[in-house]
């Protein structure tokens, strides 16, 4: 008998029916947290995951505005996410029960093929039916295709999952963003955004051996985050000119590098809506022969059920290709897709060594059913990175959970940083202050009992 058919042996609740998941159904701005039915193996390929921790991404925004995704909701959150295999099928070899694994947002498809279509290409966790509809990470349980080709298992030890977290997205697709613009040790940087991304990105270009790294956002905490891990801060909005402006006063033939961590739906220095602004804008402070990568999202869709804002995002934008072609510019984009896999070795092993330690950019811990409130926070730019941490009663787990040191890493967990960010009475400890009354509200309520 495979073990897919043995849910009691895999340690999963086979009484247990739905499961609570973050869920889209096509309202902009209002996420809903849903009872719905427990993921199956549906191939013996497939592994079932139950999830410790998943996190909100900037690419849930997108969705949440209304204006990215499939086209008929309602579906499943989250691209993110950390958790314990629970089921397996029985062609799997490589991937156990009890294993502790990281999911990567978009699954390996087990084969190469030098002629892939485009929905091929476009597989992701959490973005519907048009993504692959493969269910998401904001949620109990997981269903994970070609498991032994997707998941990476993490070490059997009490490393918290905010040390691995971010190898599922956003921490490789900021690395990779360098690679678009063709980044080498020694360039000079400039990132727009300093969100969890480009925050990351930042991180990235310091731990390669940037000369010089700006961060380019208008939000002060952000701004204050950035320069606690090297970069420079620039504020677009400042009396000081525009973020080109401000650039070229400091660095006259502009950055070798420059790299777009926001995507379609950027403002402008007067913070109106101005679809092609960051990538104007990039053009203008690039050296001549310099790089420009896209990582921001640019996928103007149209309007849809799951869409019902997407006719706000226009195909066609205005650049100067003049000027681009003038000053000899390469321009590299596009989601990060297998790069995921690729550059994951080299991911691991930099935090496997503590030498990028990536916890530094959470800002809250949340339950799932505190979902809405956190993605409302998100948006307004109150939280840098929100991870949702999901309740492991010790009763509903097998030993080899407990043996790999989940159970009880509750919500709203503290421990030293490695990584201390300095605050240096700019931001009246907000960091330590939202941790601790995270953990003072999000303790599990049956625990003692």
């Amino acid at each position: 008998m495979s073990s897919a058919n043995n849910p009691q042996q895999n340690g999963t609740n086979a009484e247990k029916k739905t499961m609570r998941a973050v869920v889209w159904e096509g309202k902009p701005y209002e996420i809903a947290v849903r009872d719905i039915p427990l993921p199956k193996i549906k191939q013996p390929e497939d592994a079932i995951v139950r999830m410790t921790t998943a996190a909100i991404c900037g690419t849930d925004l997108h969705t949440y505005h209304g204006i990215f995704g499939s086209t008929n909701p309602p579906w499943q959150m989250g691209h993110e996410g950390i958790g314990i295999v629970v089921e397996v099928g029985e062609a799997t070899e490589r991937i156990k029960v009890g294993d502790r694994v990281l999911v990567p947002a978009r699954p390996d498809l087990g084969s190469f093929s030098v002629n892939k279509a485009l929905e091929e290409q476009a597989l992701l966790y959490g973005e519907g039916s048009e993504f692959g509809g493969l269910g998401g990470s904001q949620a109990e349980y997981l269903r994970v295709p070609f498991a032994d080709d997707s998941l990476l298992g993490l070490p059997n030890d009490c490393s918290s999952d905010l040390d691995w977290l971010f190898l599922s997205d956003i921490f490789i697709t900021a690395w990779t963003g360098l690679d678009y613009a063709r980044f080498q040790a020694g360039d000079s940087v400039a990132i727009f955004g300093a969100g969890p991304v480009g925050l990351l990105c930042a991180y990235s270009a310091i731990l390669r051996g940037a000369s010089k790294v700006y961060s380019i956002d208008h939000i002060r905490e952000r701004l204050d985050k950035a320069g606690s891990v090297g970069a420079i801060p620039i504020d677009f909005t400042s009396k000081d000119g525009t973020a080109s402006q401000q650039i070229l006063h400091r660095e006259p033939l502009g950055v070798e590098r420059t790299v777009d961590c926001i995507g379609q739906e950027c403002l402008n220095h007067r913070l109106k809506p101005q679809q092609n602004y960051v990538i104007q804008e990039a053009i203008k402070m690039t050296k001549y022969n310099g790089g420009i990568g896209l990582l921001g999202v640019y996928g103007a869709q149209g309007k849809s059920a799951g869409r019902p804002r997407g006719d706000l995002m226009n195909r066609e934008l205005s650049i100067s290709i003049p000027d681009l072609w003038f000053k000899s510019l390469s321009m590299g984009s596009g989601s990060v897709g297998t790069y995921l896999y690729e550059v994951m070795p080299t991911a691991y092993e930099l935090v496997k060594s503590g030498r990028a330690q990536l916890d530094w950019i959470v800002t809250s811990q949340i339950g799932i059913e505190d979902a809405p409130q956190a993605y409302e926070r998100f948006d307004k730019k109150k939280e840098i990175k929100v991870v949702i941490r999901f309740y492991w009663k010790r009763g509903q787990t097998s030993k080899a959970v407990a043996d790999v040191g989940v159970v009880g890493q509750g919500i709203g967990e503290r421990r030293p940083r490695r990584f201390p960010i300095p605050d240096n009475g700019r931001n009246g400890g907000s960091d330590q202050k939202r941790r601790d009354e995270d953990a003072k509200g999000n303790e599990d309520p049956e625990e003692g009992k």
